[in-house]
């Protein structure tokens, strides 16, 4: 069976995924990248066997035994260095979001077409334990007929890196997105999108974006009307972190929890003509299992807690395993999908069109929350 060699670019955030790397079954050498020589010498340190360093992704792209790259590149950075990727004849994974332009998300669908290889959103959410667990639920037809859907993403970015400093909120608002729009199937069609709160002027200047807080009701691509609320917040916004979906369904609903480390709701409604009287409702906290079985053994058992990185005790690393456990089904998902020659789970139309969504709010606040369509990319594919 061949193997691929993969280059791990960024390593702030992509540190978590190296270990993954070097267990994964089907990876023959892993390749670190980081313009930071401290943050590669300690990192090469920490791993179970010698790898090889590069200092620029040009060296990356230079190189012929490098199959695939894996970007955890700042937001900025994340269409031009996947165009790049893709150009030089890699398969490309990238952190979310894909682009922060409708005209980036084209070129990199196009980047695509012309390499014949494989892109890939690594959307940690459509992985996480909570998501597999609901749809597992829904497969089993637990919520009826879907009624509403609702996502959200808190989130303090103060003293991030510089990027950060008064993003758009919805240019990154996936989290919340594509789990809801995973779940009915579908993409979303229009937007109104309200800016909301006060953010400070230093904030205002990076971006031109006056707000804190962005919540948008998208309508949703299917014959049954089907709405989705999603609400973002960045700064000044005095809310614990959460990345979250709740499922509103005719038979059952599955609510997000509101603190993190507890477990969600699910809420039941009697069937019609089942009782005399008012339909009953009940309500529970559910178990959410972990998925570690449908991981190769090698790499199953990073689903579970693992050591916090350098940035201190912050939940998006530390809870599950990386986020909900979802770093090894990415992982997986990327290098056999290469092996098995086929599309990603996430491949660049699904990445666009969860991409998309938040594009749009925020040009839709920032007309007063004028309704706006959002682009089809399903004709793009090849």
């Amino acid at each position: 069976m061949p193997q691929l060699n993969i280059a791990l670019v960024g390593l702030g955030f992509g540190s978590a995924f190296a270990p993954i790397y070097l267990k994964h079954p089907d990876v023959g050498e892993l390749v670190l990248c980081d313009a930071n020589p401290a943050r590669l010498k300690e990192l090469r340190a920490k791993l179970s066997r010698p790898v090889r360093a590069l200092a620029t992704l040009d060296e990356v792209l230079a190189d012929p035994a490098i199959d695939a790259v894996h970007l955890n590149s700042g937001i900025p950075d994340h269409a031009r260095h996947s165009i790049a990727v893709l150009d030089a004849g890699k398969h490309c994974a990238c952190t979310v979001p894909m682009a922060t332009s409708l005209d980036d998300l084209r070129a990199i669908i196009a980047a695509r077409r012309r390499s014949g290889r494989n892109y890939m959103m690594m959307e940690t959410q459509l992985y996480a334990r909570e998501f597999l667990h609901a749809c597992e639920l829904q497969s089993r037809g637990v919520f009826g007929r879907l009624q509403f859907l609702s996502g959200a993403h808190f989130q303090d970015m103060e003293n991030w890196p510089p990027y950060w400093a008064g993003l758009p909120p919805m240019w990154y608002a996936t989290h919340a997105v594509a789990p809801c729009l995973a779940i009915a199937g579908t993409r979303a069609r229009s937007v109104r999108c309200l800016g909301s709160g006060w953010l400070r002027e230093e904030l205002r200047r990076p971006y031109g974006n006056p707000f804190p807080m962005e919540t948008a009701i998208f309508e949703l691509d299917r014959p049954e009307p089907l709405a989705m609320e999603i609400t973002r917040a960045l700064f000044h916004s005095a809310r614990g972190y959460a990345e979250s979906f709740s499922i509103y369904g005719e038979d059952a609903t599955l609510e997000a929890a509101q603190v993190h480390g507890e477990a969600p709701v699910m809420f039941r409604l009697s069937r019609l003509g089942e009782h005399p009287g008012p339909r009953r409702s009940t309500e529970e906290r559910i178990y959410v299992p972990d998925f570690g079985h449908r991981l190769p053994p090698e790499i199953a058992g990073f689903t579970g807690a693992v050591k916090l990185d350098a940035r201190g005790e912050h939940p998006s690393v530390m809870h599950g395993g990386g986020h909900g456990g979802s770093h090894p089904h990415l992982v997986h998902e990327f290098v056999r999908s290469i092996i098995e020659h086929r599309a990603p789970a996430i491949d660049e139309i699904k990445a666009a069109d969860w991409t998309a969504p938040g594009i749009c709010a925020h040009t839709s606040a920032m007309q007063g929350g004028a309704p706006l369509q959002i682009p089809d990319f399903s004709a793009a594919k090849s």
